[in-house]
């Protein structure tokens, strides 16, 4: 099929929710993309962070393939081997001792949110329900995601909304003392706040915000859908941070590739959910968990995880060399790394790199977002890098 016809018939029998560039993709392999003409395109935004090993890695393919022929899909009233082996994996990796599979990221918000009011009911007051979030957070697009999402712009047109949120500003504890009152559950928060720009919070901020939440028993509720997964150079970015979550939520690159989410639970928190409080069809699908438990094979390695940390650095300090005044900041940490410039040259910032063959994000008004592959090569960041400064020159 032609590109116009595939865009003609997109138009004809699609929802027209997202605002696509005028692009048809046909296959991967490693970081690259390529269109239905064959043209080849440097991947450095990974499905928005989801190919994590790239597209088309062998041996996550091989996984999913011998899947397929075993077994895609029983409900959550038997057990299989995919789910309790990606559950073990990720509760030794961290020290959590309970997971729970879910879909996606925003339905991994919910269960997180679930969890937590259900932990401060059960155990303060059937009112202590409040959760705080900060502003410019992203956290998801059902009704209660939306809600807990600390941006005005989001909250439009879904009324009503899940009431229970508030919203105090990133790098403030004297904002959360606050706004935090007996009726508090919870505070939820990225570590670095994706969608509004990739913005690091402060870690003198996140250890003062774990010492208020401990001291008052307030459950520390970490959103890694974008961090986790080996993004930052840590399993889940909240490791660079030194602190200990009570429950941490996780999608994206958690399946490769393959739609699927989930929390983690530490030990209070592990029984706040009972049979018949949360539940999803395809949540723990054998097909997504074997992906999953695949990906934290290859990712949950230190050797990994290193790399990942050290192309981070390199890339980040390589940017920050340009000379270029069209670059006003360069943040981020690991492979999760967000570039500055002015919002109105962004969009054709963005289309310049498409031009040249490497694709990019946008995040915010005025930040470039790169979440490349993790198996990234340095000669890959290089070709990258050449292409940037042709763009900015």
């Amino acid at each position: 099929m032609e590109h116009a016809q595939l865009k003609a018939d997109e138009k004809q029998y699609v929802m027209q929710t997202y605002g696509r560039f005028d692009l048809s993709l046909d296959h991967g392999d490693g970081c690259y993309l390529y269109d239905l003409d064959g043209k080849a395109y440097l991947d450095l935004t990974s499905g928005i962070g989801v190919n994590c090993l790239g597209h088309a890695h062998p041996i996550l393919t091989r996984a999913l393939q011998e899947q397929v022929g075993k077994l895609m899909h029983v409900s959550n009233l038997y057990y299989t081997k995919p789910m309790v082996s990606a559950a073990k994996q990720l509760c030794e990796a961290t020290g959590m001792k309970k997971a729970f599979f879910s879909n996606s990221g925003a339905e991994a918000n919910e269960a997180m949110i679930k969890a937590a009011r259900k932990y401060s009911q059960t155990n303060y007051a059937m009112d202590r329900t409040k959760i705080l979030t900060l502003v410019n957070s992203f956290h998801g697009r059902t009704i209660a995601t939306l809600e807990a999402t600390g941006q005005d712009k989001f909250h439009q047109y879904f009324y009503p909304f899940t009431d229970g949120f508030d919203y105090v500003e990133a790098n403030n504890i004297d904002d959360v003392k606050a706004k935090a009152d007996d009726k508090t559950c919870g505070i939820m928060l990225e570590l670095i706040q994706g969608e509004s720009g990739v913005r690091p919070l402060d870690p003198v901020f996140v250890r003062e915000l774990e010492q208020f939440c401990k001291e008052r028993d307030i459950l520390l509720l970490i959103d890694e859908v974008q961090t986790g997964i080996g993004r930052t150079g840590k399993l889940f970015c909240y490791e660079n941070y030194g602190i200990e979550p009570d429950i941490v939520s996780m999608a994206k690159g958690l399946g490769g590739g393959v739609p699927i989410g989930g929390i983690l639970t530490n030990e209070k928190t592990s029984t706040a959910l009972q049979a018949g409080d949360h539940g999803s069809t395809f949540g723990a699908n054998p097909l997504a968990t074997t992906s999953a438990d695949t990906v934290l094979s290859l990712v949950n390695d230190p050797d990994f995880l290193k790399d990942v940390e050290q192309k981070g650095t390199y890339f980040m300090e390589r940017l920050k060399a340009i000379p270029s005044e069209r670059i006003k900041d360069v943040r981020g940490i690991g492979l999760m790394i967000g570039i500055e410039v002015d919002p109105e040259e962004i969009g054709g910032l963005i289309q310049a790199c498409m031009d040249r063959g490497m694709l990019v994000l946008k995040a915010g008004t005025n930040t470039i977002r790169l979440l490349p592959p993790l198996i990234i090569t340095k000669k890959q960041i290089d070709d990258a890098l050449n292409i940037f400064e042709e763009v900015l020159a």
